[in-house]
């Protein structure tokens, strides 16, 4: 280190590194070196910056030479460091990846890190490879092929493109107290009891519970969501058959919106939901009277998303019901009061999805229109 640099740094590089040290998620390494250039830009010795800054003379050293013979970016960032050659070649890598994305060998439900290394040894000239190395190439690669994700992947035709478009125009209308908006879906739960009482919490340790349990049989949540106004009621059943969804309907005609001219009802496609449900649980003309203030709106197939009250289901299940209910009427008890906070809370859910954005979104699945013939020759008379 027989040459001296001197840092002299300008206005303008002043403002950038007291930027770079003001905020913001940097490396530590380039935050120190910015350390360094601005105390020698003050004047401080070499001594007095390593020591200030807990670095390696050489450090200070190397950053004051790079910043001199280079720039300022050259000087913030790493020199390239030397190291063993990777042992897989460009065309390894991609036969490494192409395996990786391949079903794996009879007889395993996935590839490993291990089966992998054999594979590609058996397919090149390699004699043996780490599993340090094949996880460092997918990594690189951002594959993990012992993981999978189930999902529901929708067909997007006409008939879903129509549907989605349908309930969204329905959440972006107007407030009309005389034609409401309900989303409606229901949720299965089981009871669960507890063997053992478990062992309440205390400054220290954590409420601890028994692994076993007793299982008590299931029940099921119908729940509606008014779109436009706070407010959500939870029904609980033993069941969810024809009968169940029929008098829920009635229910939301009589008891909750008696007011109402027509209902328009947001609901999947189950089976369940249908205008048939009330016909086979009521006379014909109480199913009609029920029915001719009601509108039923679909979405579509494998888009659940769509229906608002899923998002609601969700923060019932996580407030109220993520822990062990064992009877039937705890399980009323608890939806009930659930129910009573969050309506007097006046909670709402914010949708932000609308027809518009649909289509810029998801504007390359949605299918095309069949070509139109501008030019229509009339045949002549005879």
């Amino acid at each position: 280190m027989n040459v001296r640099y001197r840092v002299t740094l300008t206005q303008c590089e002043r403002d950038e590194l007291g930027m770079l040290l003001s905020g913001g998620k940097h490396p530590a390494r380039r935050l120190k070196r910015a350390q360094i250039l601005l105390a020698a830009d003050a004047g401080v010795s070499d001594e007095d910056i390593a020591a200030s800054i807990a670095v390696g003379g050489s450090t200070v050293y190397r950053t004051k030479r790079r910043f001199v013979e280079g720039n300022l970016d050259l000087a913030l960032s790493e020199e390239p460091r030397p190291g063993a050659e990777r042992k897989l070649t460009g065309k390894e890598e991609a036969l490494l990846v192409a395996t990786a994305c391949s079903s794996p060998p009879a007889g395993r439900a996935r590839w490993t890190l291990e089966l992998l290394a054999n594979a590609l040894v058996k397919m090149t000239t390699h004699e043996s490879l780490s599993r340090e190395t094949v996880r460092r190439r997918l990594a690189e690669n951002k594959l993990k092929p012992w993981r999978k994700d189930m999902w529901c992947i929708p067909q997007v035709d006409a008939d879903y493109v129509a549907r989605m478009e349908d309930v969204l125009d329905l959440y972006a209308e107007a407030p009309d107290p005389k034609r409401p908006v309900v989303c409606f879906d229901e949720s299965p739960i089981q009871l669960i009891g507890e063997t053992r009482l478990p062992i309440p919490a205390k400054p220290g340790q954590i409420e601890r519970y028994d692994c076993e349990y007793r299982r008590n049989g299931t029940a099921n949540l119908f729940v509606f969501l008014d779109v436009n106004r706070p407010w959500r009621k939870v029904k609980v059943t033993e069941r969810r058959a024809a009968e169940d969804f029929a008098t829920c309907m009635r229910e939301l005609a009589d008891v909750h919106y008696p007011e109402a001219e027509r209902i328009r009802v947001v609901l999947d496609n189950l089976s369940t939901h249908s205008v048939g449900a009330l016909y086979q649980t009521f006379p014909a003309d109480e199913a009609r009277r029920v029915l001719r203030r009601l509108e039923f709106h679909y979405v579509p197939k494998h888009a659940s998303w769509l229906n608002m009250v899923e998002i609601e289901i969700g923060v019932l299940a996580s407030q109220c019901l993520d822990r062990r209910i064992e009877s039937y009427a705890s399980l009323v008890t608890e939806t009930a009061a659930w129910e009573k906070r969050r309506n007097a809370a006046l909670a709402r859910i914010k949708w932000m999805f609308t027809t518009e954005k649909a289509r810029v979104k998801m504007g390359r699945a949605y299918p095309k229109p069949a070509a139109r013939h501008a030019d229509i020759k009339e045949s002549n008379p005879l």
